[in-house]
């Protein structure tokens, strides 16, 4: 390299950096918008399909299995199939989905149903969900990928 050449690398200034606040703004916003679609969809199914007392909460049980199932295809066709804008793993990922799915409400139902007097309704509740929502989305992740499969010439 030579000198002017150099000198004329030194003199460029360097584009300056966009705050971080900037990048992660749209970022947050996405999350923010989905998690409140999703929490909507979650409280919806939970009016049309209420736990009597004591009661199995299948709404709960069914909103985390199929947001697991849903989950594990998103997954595969982000990562396998679709180059996403960067904004969408965030919105339905992150946003939807995390909205939609409930642990906490998991969590606060098997406290009531002990407290009510139901541990082993809460004990079933419990190892119910846990293994539904992990075979979801296992077998959710396994048929995207045999389809996807399935479908390449």
């Amino acid at each position: 390299m030579t000198a002017p050449e150099a000198e004329s690398l030194r003199a460029r200034p360097h584009a300056p950096r966009p705050p971080a606040w900037r990048i992660q703004a749209p970022v947050v916003a996405v999350i923010a918008l989905g998690g409140a679609i999703g929490a909507v969809a979650r409280y919806a199914l939970s009016l049309r399909w209420p736990t009597p007392p004591g009661g199995f909460p299948w709404a709960t049980f069914w909103t985390n299995v199929v947001g697991c199932a849903v989950i594990g295809v998103f997954m595969v066709v982000i990562t396998d199939v679709w180059a996403a804008h960067r904004l969408v793993r965030p919105f339905f990922g992150t946003g939807v989905l995390g909205g939609f799915t409930t642990f906490s409400t998991y969590a606060v139902d098997i406290q009531k149903l002990v407290d009510a007097g139901h541990p082993r309704t809460a004990l079933a509740y419990l190892a119910a969900t846990l293994l539904a929502a992990l075979s979801a989305v296992w077998l959710a992740v396994a048929a995207a990928r045999r389809v996807l499969k399935w479908r390449q010439p």
